[in-house]
């Protein structure tokens, strides 16, 4: 049954920590609070049933060691017994996982909380800065990142504590801001007359504004993924894909400075996911800032927060493996949320 929050609660080893997104699902076990996490290959959520499978194919089988507890980071909201996966068919039921994967304790977040975790203590080698700024320490911060769909977390200081803060931000509505934008718009596909971050800031967005663009030009689209797009920009062979991973660059920065503004992020903002580490060697890293800091009456203000791009590659499992190691030094609310056999 799910068990109520416990700001002293302490996990048993070995921990199985998880990363679920829409796409991939990242797996590694931690022996000990002193040992490096123990990595699993990446895997396909598409290739594999259900997360239970998953486990069992990709970890359990691949190694001696049983896991007694789990936290599990998920691309959804968690609400109840079944947790369905915004863009993907997986459903995770904790009973069921503790029944037939013989694990005695799961928690599960939100994938964005798991990021929110790991900027907490995110070292200078794994991001790299956009722009001016300067953290301010035990000062507010926040998290997004453009993937399968765009995450957005605020991570919070408080009683000694670091409290993360998960939501669906990456749905708020985005506008067009320039002349540009008001040519592109009415090309966007929406939801419902809406234009929000998602349907721009992350792999299916970029396919649309690429769309958008070259329905502007009056010109077919020739490229019809995020990694054509993305290539082809990277290599400079077609314009339209050029102009969209600039917009892209731009549209994101927008969208990371409004969120600076939600959450006071003088801790500093944090751009993960896939996407953007593999456009860094195209962006107009002057854009971006531009965009971020573009927020009259408080552009001076937005001076002064640092934006950074998160470059270690794993940083939701890092985030994991904090908690799982130190869970008292996280307001981590676990009710409805955890589950013991």
């Amino acid at each position: 049954m799910a068990a109520k929050s416990d700001a002293s609660t302490t996990l048993n080893f070995p921990v199985l920590i998880g990363d679920i997104g829409g796409t991939n699902a990242r797996f590694a076990i931690i022996v000990d609070a002193n040992a490096a996490p123990k990595m699993f290959p990446v895997v396909q959520t598409a290739d594999f049933e259900n997360i239970d499978e998953a486990i069992q194919a990709t970890v359990l089988d691949k190694t001696s060691l049983q896991p007694k507890s789990a936290v599990l980071a998920v691309a959804g909201p968690i609400d109840g017994d079944e947790i369905d996966l915004t863009n993907c068919p997986w459903i995770v039921r904790p009973k069921a996982m503790i029944e037939g994967l013989g694990i005695s304790e799961i928690i599960v977040l939100n994938d964005f909380e798991a990021q929110a975790l790991a900027i907490s203590s995110l070292k200078e080698e794994a991001r790299t800065q956009i722009g001016g700024g300067v953290i301010r320490e035990g000062a507010s911060r926040a998290v997004l990142g453009p993937g399968t769909g765009l995450g957005v977390a605020g991570l919070v200081r408080a009683r000694n504590m670091w409290i993360p803060v998960a939501g669906e931000g990456g749905h708020i509505d985005i506008g067009p801001r320039t002349e540009r934008d008001l040519q592109i718009w009415p090309h966007l596909q929406t939801i419902e007359g809406r234009v929000s971050g998602e349907q721009i800031l992350c792999g299916r967005g970029l396919v649309n504004l690429y769309r958008a663009i070259c329905a502007v030009k009056g010109n077919a689209p020739s490229l019809d993924t995020p990694q054509s797009i993305t290539e082809a920009a990277i290599n400079r062979m077609d314009r339209e894909a050029e102009e969209a991973v600039d917009l892209f660059a731009t549209y994101l920065g927008r969208i990371a400075g409004d969120i600076a503004l939600v959450f006071m992020a003088r801790g500093g903002v944090f751009i993960g996911g896939g996407i953007f580490q593999r456009l860094i060697p195209v962006v107009k890293k002057d854009h971006v800032r531009a965009a971020f800091e573009d927020k009259a009456p408080h552009s001076e203000l937005m001076r002064e927060i640092p934006l950074y791009v998160v470059t270690e590659p794993l940083a939701a499992l890092a985030g994991l493996a904090t908690f799982a190691r130190t869970p008292r030094f996280f307001g981590l609310e676990t009710t409805g949320r955890r589950w013991i056999g």
